[in-house]
């Protein structure tokens, strides 16, 4: 990743395609991930020099607008985000545990960059869109109120207030709760390695 990320995000995938297809015509990018997410959405994710990046974002703007949902252009973006978003901060967290849910992947990375920047916390995971409905979702950790001015700090950067779902502070977060976080997020895939334990054709216990 880069000085500069942008993501787009399409209501459908053929405008999508067609907009990925653009922006990498453009100018010159040191990444660009594309691809489906749920429910059905597709999502352009360009990296590089902030002039390169803009001019890929306009250009993917101008050929499949009517298909955007969701945009987020992040010229200086915090080094946490990126982290994040390759998988790379899962460790336990410290004394609070901050949550934002966005309804866009594009709304999500944005209040993460925002709330990062803003206050003194790390952000610990981003999770996007695939199996959440196309919702989002971010971890903040550091002092209880730190994270009380990173979650609000990113809320308020959302600046439409329907793109928020929820957002929390909890003090303490449980041991458990937190192995389950970090763990698969599907509550069903939570569940299978409890059925593994007892091997094929074991009984079950009562």
């Amino acid at each position: 990743m880069q000085p500069a990320i942008v993501l787009l995000e399409f209501d459908s995938i053929a405008r999508g395609i067609r907009a990925g297809d653009a922006m990498a015509k453009r100018a010159p990018l040191a990444t660009l991930h594309a691809g489906t997410v749920h429910p059905g959405k597709y999502l352009v994710l360009a990296g590089g020099e902030v002039a390169s990046v803009d001019e890929a974002r306009v250009a993917g703007r101008m050929v499949a607008s009517e298909a955007l949902v969701g945009e987020v252009f992040l010229p200086e973006v915090h080094r946490d985000v990126v982290a994040a978003i390759l998988g790379e901060h899962r460790r336990q967290p410290d004394e609070a545990l901050g949550v934002i849910e966005t309804r866009t992947v594009a709304a999500v990375l944005g209040a993460a960059d925002a709330g990062a920047k803003g206050a003194r916390v790390s952000l610990l995971e981003v999770v996007m869109a695939d199996g959440l409905g196309g919702k989002g979702y971010l971890l903040f950790t550091g002092t209880v109120s730190e994270v009380e001015a990173a979650v609000e700090i990113g809320v308020a950067s959302l600046g439409d207030p329907s793109l928020l779902v929820a957002s929390e502070v909890i003090a303490q977060l449980d041991a458990e709760m937190w192995t389950n976080l970090v763990g698969h997020a599907r509550f069903g895939q939570r569940l299978r390695p409890l059925g593994s334990e007892r091997g094929p054709g074991s009984p079950e216990k009562r």
